[in-house]
């Protein structure tokens, strides 16, 4: 069983300060040199992963022996491993994590599957039985997975499995107690986990992760930091299996861990028979996913712009009329600001049409089709009233209405509003005002109920940044 202490900063902290004692200095000259030694070889998953688990061994073997721990108890020496571990992989994370291309590439997969999938799943999909739907405990274990790329050390990233899992777990037990049913067990667990791992991925395009797995392939540059939210899921489960201290990896750890890993699986090898989907409905479903992804790649593509080349064509065309227009694509619409009098090599071209215009296409299509209420499926909140709402929703809603926001303006100014106004009544924005300003402690209280507060996975708030930072964590001897 894990010990929550672990997971706190003053047990972090207290490895630190044990090395800086001048008692330590041959374990921390013995840690460097395992470091450098180490950066200076290639990348070999195998080999490094049996190089750190030996160090840690050994280095563990040798403070039981020392004097900086004398008479301590074992879950101090157990910290003290932890402390070692984390500082350790901190310093290595950037060499070892997704460092060869066939991690990348299967990152990749997983992520287009993922995103793929992810427009047309749903619950039943998994034989997940209606008590067990909740999308209140959904999006917190959501949220607590993807947290996962905020930190470096093999445990913090496993921590942030682990409550995922919990609020699972405690979600199908209380649904269970709630409705006189039998105690779930993996079969009611493991579904849940998969829809809340394929949930997650997010509608992020390809084309950039694609593009890195490639130059992996082609060349030998070792791969930088992970950027803004890459799902990486296959990187981070290799990463934990490769550089977690096997002997901590057990008990409920190793469970949950390991219905991580089937998750992982069953994602990968997703067809229309693991689904209970008939095989056409399957094809078409994930072809019309295809085209929605292609779309907003390609729109994303198309919002960059070449400074100099735009910055020639206002100077030689300032005096000359412009106004906005589109030309009409295959699968997509490419907005560019062109000249009123078209050029020989250019398609025939189109006003703009209002954004009015487009809302009440928009509808007009809605109403016409059979199954319009499917595609609310995946908006939580539309149909809820105030009373529904509590504390913990506050978070997702402000994220939503933040990207909503963002592509609203950005639609505004593509289709030449100058200043677009927010359609918020006063109250409206009065009322989100207040719920903005929610005291952090009833938040608190209300994850609290979900099985999170309590529980023994959890890292502290402040954790992600000591993660990351590196320049306060040395542990050299003047």
């Amino acid at each position: 069983m894990e010990n929550a202490d672990v997971f706190g900063s003053s047990t972090w902290h207290d490895f630190l300060e044990r090395m800086r004692q001048p008692s330590a200095a041959d374990f921390v000259k013995a840690i460097k040199s395992f470091i450098v030694s180490f950066l200076n070889n290639p990348p070999d998953p195998e080999r490094d992963s049996a190089a750190v688990q030996e160090f840690l061994s050994n280095m563990e073997a040798a403070f039981r022996t020392h004097s900086l721990w004398a008479g301590c108890l074992e879950e101090e020496l157990e910290s003290a491993g932890e402390g070692l571990e984390k500082y350790v992989m901190t310093k290595l994370f950037n060499r070892v994590f997704a460092s060869v291309p066939d991690d990348v590439i299967v990152d990749q997969q997983l992520h287009e599957k993922m995103a793929l999938i992810q427009q047309f799943i749903q619950p039943d999909n998994l034989d997940i039985k209606p008590t067990f739907q909740n999308e209140t405990s959904w999006l917190l274990a959501q949220k607590e997975l993807q947290k996962i790329n905020m930190y470096k050390a093999p445990k913090d990233k496993l921590v942030c499995i682990l409550n995922c899992c919990k609020v699972i777990n405690n979600l199908l037990h209380n649904a269970s107690v709630a409705s006189n049913e039998n105690t779930p067990g993996a079969d009611e667990f493991l579904p849940v986990l998969i829809y809340v791992t394929i949930k997650r991925s997010g509608l992020l395009p390809f084309r950039a992760t694609k593009a890195r797995a490639e130059t992996l392939t082609k060349s030998t540059e070792r791969p930088r930091k992970p950027e803004a939210n890459p799902p990486q899921l296959h990187s981070n489960l290799l990463y934990i299996q490769r550089y977690r201290r096997q002997s901590r990896l057990v008990a409920e750890t190793a469970y949950f861990f390991t219905n991580m890993l089937s998750a992982e699986s069953f994602i990968l090898n997703i067809d229309a028979n693991s689904i209970s989907m008939d095989e056409t409905e399957y094809e078409k479903n994930m072809e019309s996913a295809r085209s929605v992804l292609s779309g907003l790649s390609a729109d994303s593509e198309n919002l960059s712009v070449e400074p100099k080349q735009e910055a020639l064509n206002t100077k030689k065309h300032q005096d000359r009329p412009i106004k906005p227009q589109i030309s009409l694509g295959s699968s997509e619409m490419k907005f560019r600001n062109r000249e009123e009098t078209p050029g020989k090599d250019q398609r025939p071209l189109h006003e703009v049409p209002s954004m009015t215009d487009l809302e009440n296409k928009g509808a007009s299509m809605l109403l016409k089709e059979d199954q319009a209420s499917r595609i609310f499926q995946d908006f939580p909140y539309l149909f809820s009233q105030a009373g529904d709402l509590t504390v913990n929703d506050v978070e997702q809603l402000l994220n939503n209405y933040k990207q909503l926001v963002f592509k609203y303006v950005c639609l505004s100014k593509g289709l030449g509003v100058a200043n677009p106004s927010p359609p918020l009544s006063v109250s409206q924005s009065q009322s989100q005002h207040q719920t903005e300003n929610v005291k952090e402690s009833e938040d608190s209280s209300a994850v609290s109920l979900l099985g999170v507060e309590n529980s023994e996975y959890k890292i502290p708030q402040d954790e992600s940044v000591e993660s990351q930072s590196e320049g306060n964590d040395e542990i050299s001897h003047s």
